[in-house]
């Protein structure tokens, strides 16, 4: 970018899901190829997938894997302010990557929001200092005008930051001009500046169809569109949020490859409410001959191989769930049959014999389903790690993110150190219990797993012996790559990024108040 520092670019959408989180991520790995180096950005997200970069700061799974894009290290930087549901009103706030309280809606953004804007600008004033582009991934929408007052992750930054704005519209929804039209419209004339042009994304069928109604669009709001993204099946990877997947029957999104051996190998993972880092069982989805589904009946489990009772942020609530669905009482029957079953954070938690919980639900003394000799005591502080250790013979990795303090009474440990010492977790027969979200990427680790699971399932199943999970997440981000090189106006985007906010753009009526 001639040897400039600062450039950027904000990518917004017509609405959550458009496909803001890929499109930026799919501008990082573009640019990185060319040279550039560019740090991903969103100043404020609101997810229950989340990651701990080296330095113990918890952000957005999103914004590590735009880093990986970008082939670069995530840090707290990209994500200075994460916001973790706990209920229909009120969230965790994270700030700099540490828990900082509970948040009502209507508090947050009554003025927490607002006041935080400083912090954010300096975050990505920091970032620009260091890298040659900053892309800023925006949130929801950038039209929610209620909240267009305090607003930090949207026109709120784009403004404060002179950055250039891109809407992403998702066509495969329908409605995409009058969103696009209809999203700047609603912008104020100082907004409505910034916003260069739109990309279409998610396109089913023949460009030239669709280009009569680009030029319309051009003519209407005099901003051109940079792109037409086709529609990419298995590049959801790292979405924010689980409702994608917490329906019934939803097979995560991936491309199953024949079995190796004779048998597939079948995993239900339980929806639970508030379920977070549901991104744990990608990589199990990446095996050959491994079908992943997302359940929430009791006779869906009944076929099942493996069932995974994945993390969340609502432990004693998914319990009440389980138990409510009778989810509970197949899980007690698993385990008495000696079939495998599986807990991960939250999920490891609540198979255990008892919580104390006077943090997250305040619900206190809550019994567990009493599949693990564990008692779990919720701590205030949060535990934020990067362990690693060894499990079933095999070198293992992966990220802690919990209040819950787990007291082992009994079983084998599942996660050692070098020395043969208990670093986390628990196991008992066919039933495993850890803290420790993406542990199932590594990769010899994975494979060892599988073939304990297949032979407590009775499976003739064969773990591919070179399936590696970092490969093929490198394939997905270079195929976001080549969809942004093969399909955008990438000429016309690098001149958008490297000089800034856009000017002479015309103002469409009516607008909103500023």
């Amino acid at each position: 970018m001639s040897g400039s520092l600062g450039g950027g670019l904000l990518v917004a959408g017509t609405t959550s899901d458009a496909g803001k989180s890929v499109v930026t991520a799919g501008i990082c790995r573009w640019l990185v190829r060319k040279g550039v180096k560019v740090a991903p950005f969103k100043a404020q997200n609101m997810s229950l997938n989340s990651f701990v970069t080296r330095e113990g700061a918890e952000i957005g799974r999103a914004q590590a894997m735009q880093a990986q894009a970008a082939r670069v290290e995530p840090t707290a930087l990209m994500n200075p302010v994460l916001l973790k549901p706990g209920s229909d009103r009120s969230s965790q706030v994270v700030l700099m990557g540490k828990p900082v309280g509970e948040m009502s809606a209507r508090g947050y953004h009554g003025g927490r929001q607002e006041a935080l804007l400083g912090t954010v600008t300096d975050c990505l004033r920091e970032l620009r200092g260091t890298y040659d582009a900053v892309i800023c991934e925006g949130a929801g929408s950038p039209a929610e005008i209620n909240l267009r007052r305090t607003d930090i992750v949207n026109m709120g930054i784009a403004r404060a930051a002179r950055f250039p704005v891109v809407v992403v519209g998702d066509i495969d929804r329908g409605g995409v001009f009058a969103s696009f039209f209809g999203t700047t419209a609603l912008l104020s004339r100082e907004d409505q500046e910034l916003v260069a042009g739109y990309l279409v994304n998610k396109f089913r069928g023949d460009v030239s169809l669709l280009e009569p109604g680009l030029d319309m669009l051009e003519g209407l709001t005099g901003r051109r569109t940079y792109g037409v993204l086709p529609f990419a099946h298995g590049l959801g990877i790292d979405e924010e949020d689980g409702l994608r997947v917490s329906l019934r029957g939803a097979v995560r999104e991936s491309v199953v490859a024949p079995p190796v051996g004779e048998d597939v190998l079948r995993v239900a993972v339980c929806a639970v409410p508030l379920m977070s880092n549901f991104t744990d069982v990608d990589a199990l989805a990446a095996e050959p001959g491994v079908v992943v589904r997302f359940v929430d009946r009791a006779e869906e489990l009944v076929d099942a191989d493996l069932v995974i009772v994945p993390g969340t942020r609502g432990t004693v609530k998914a319990l009440e769930w389980l138990r409510e669905r009778g989810l509970a009482g197949a899980l007690a029957r698993r385990a008495a049959e000696g079939r495998p079953v599986l807990g991960v954070c939250g999920g490891f938690q609540l198979l255990g014999e008892r919580i104390e919980d006077d943090v997250e639900s305040k619900a206190g003394s809550v019994d567990g389903l009493g599949l693990l000799p564990v008692r779990v005591r919720f701590a205030v502080e949060k535990t934020l790690a990067r362990p690693v250790g060894s499990a079933l013979g095999e070198p293992v990795e992966g990220y802690e993110i919990h209040h819950g303090v787990a007291e082992v009474l009994d079983g084998d440990a599942f996660i050692s150190d070098d020395n043969g010492h208990s670093l986390d977790g628990c196991r008992v027969g066919s039933v495993w219990g850890t803290h420790w979200h993406g542990s199932l990427e590594s990769d010899a680790f994975r494979r060892a797993f599988l073939r304990e699971v297949a032979a407590a399932a009775g499976r003739r199943f064969v773990p591919a012996p070179d399936t590696s999970f970092e490969a093929l997440r490198e394939e997905q981000l270079d195929r976001l790559g080549d969809l942004i090189e093969e399909h955008a106006d990438t000429d016309a985007l690098l001149r958008l990024i490297e000089s800034g906010a856009p000017s002479g753009l015309p103002f469409i009526a009516p607008g909103a108040p500023a």
